[in-house]
């Protein structure tokens, strides 16, 4: 599964489009840095796209057949697991200008573990709710400028209390520079929350 594939023209991506075979790929809104490789990468490798229903729309025009809308609340269980979209602060333009509909996050339920993707998101309250869950990885954007900065995203894991988080949506571009290994002492020394630090192209497995 790839969520929000932007690796053509991405600085710090190690791979490209044509170097993954993803089964699943998910969108969470229509900026270009996020529906990144999607169509190029659906059509190729017959991947089914999740997205809200006005993505999937403009992707069906694109030529992608193998989609799979929902919508904001809304869960659907998948061979391998669910998927539940939440909230997100954001926009959705797609690339053309036309109407993405609304950003979303992910609650992912794999293998008894529960992850929730916050993409590209400022600070919500709801995401106290999210937590109730028992999150056992939190994703949370930490760049600023167009998403939570460092203090929302210490803000966010507070709210959320997940065993882990992983900051994501930084150093990409020097306008969301940010020093992820100061966040991750912050967070560990003012909360129960572990952090994990990853480059492109390292992995993660949870306990």
């Amino acid at each position: 599964m790839l969520v929000d594939p932007f690796l053509s023209g991405n600085p710090l991506a190690p791979v490209g489009p044509d170097d993954l075979t993803p089964d699943y790929i998910c969108v969470s809104h229509g900026h270009g840095d996020h529906v990144g490789d999607t169509v190029q990468m659906a059509k190729r490798t017959g991947a089914t796209v999740i997205s809200n229903f006005e993505i999937h729309n403009w992707l069906a025009a694109q030529g992608v057949s193998n989609l799979h809308p929902q919508h904001i609340g809304g869960g659907f269980n998948y061979p391998w697991g669910r998927v539940k979209l939440t909230i997100a602060h954001h926009g959705s333009g797609l690339p053309d200008g036309s109407y993405g509909g609304n950003p979303c996050g992910f609650l992912f339920y794999v293998e008894n573990r529960k992850i929730y993707h916050a993409c590209d998101t400022g600070l919500f309250y709801d995401m106290k709710l999210i937590g109730e869950e028992g999150i056992d990885l939190a994703i949370l954007p930490i760049g600023d400028n167009f998403t939570m900065g460092p203090e929302d995203g210490l803000r966010a894991v507070r709210l959320i209390a997940p065993r882990q988080a992983l900051p994501i949506h930084y150093n990409t571009f020097d306008v969301i520079r940010q020093d992820a290994a100061a966040w991750k002492q912050r967070v560990e020394r003012e909360t129960d929350t572990q952090v994990a630090l990853l480059k492109p192209g390292e992995t993660l497995q949870l306990p």
